[in-house]
């Protein structure tokens, strides 16, 4: 007996931005999974019937827009000291500084793009277009792939080592998840999020047919044990 058990290891959750030009560095897999997850919806309500509206037509008031609109927030822990033995190396050096950097670069238009845009301003181009982000998919297993836009974070650096590199990092993320109703049907995001509503549909289905028979289960069973005992005090 080697004390090994068959419990499968977990997958874990990332953040991923489809960057065509720089794919790698775009990557985020949680080195933890976080242990909680709060998810935000509020309904995207028809114009004037929003619950912080006053009035509204009466025969709009069940109508919706779209999708609801939902937040995420998670905390992600990051340790330099705890990682594989093949980046023991990499992580003596730059502890979780390589880490933190592909998080925040998700909020920074790419330098390229700064760069061109300013020899566009010194040649006298009248109007610039603001850098494009990258489409940024929150991967929380294979049921939820979901196409997000990281709202913004907070990082608390807990840790250095002599050359203040930071080896431990704690990081409370918000993400807004970017639906049909947000995106262009041309944009990849759309469909994938159309993909994630129709799963749902039918995972609410199943939990709306078994609802009945667990019931219908429980209360065969109460009178089951209701006959039981009438029958015993006979």
């Amino acid at each position: 007996m080697t004390g090994v058990t068959d419990v499968p290891r977990a997958l874990r959750g990332a953040l991923v931005a489809v960057d065509e030009s720089n794919p790698v560095a775009s990557t985020v897999v949680f080195q933890y999974n976080p242990e909680e997850m709060t998810r935000r919806l509020r309904a995207r309500s028809a114009a004037g019937t929003d619950d912080d509206a006053h009035g509204g037509a009466r025969d709009e008031a069940l109508r919706l827009d779209g999708a609801p609109i939902e937040t995420i927030s998670l905390a992600v822990e990051l340790d330099a000291n705890d990682r594989p033995a093949a980046e023991d190396s990499a992580a003596a050096l730059l502890g979780v500084y390589p880490q933190l950097s592909a998080l925040e670069m998700m909020l920074y238009p790419q330098s390229a793009a700064v760069l061109a845009n300013d020899a566009l301003d010194l040649l006298g181009t009248i109007e610039l277009v603001p850098p494009r982000a990258p489409l940024t998919l929150f991967v929380w297993g294979p049921g939820r792939v979901l196409p997000v836009r990281l709202s913004g974070f907070s990082i608390a650096e807990q840790a250095y080592d002599a050359d203040l590199t930071p080896l431990r990092a704690r990081v409370d993320l918000e993400l807004r998840v970017l639906s049909y109703s947000d995106l262009p049907i041309t944009d990849p995001g759309y469909h994938l999020f159309l993909v994630h509503q129709v799963a749902k549909e039918a995972l609410a289905v199943l939990g709306s047919v078994s609802a009945p028979l667990r019931l219908g289960a429980l209360a065969a069973g109460a009178a089951a044990t209701g006959i039981g005992t009438s029958g015993a005090a006979r």
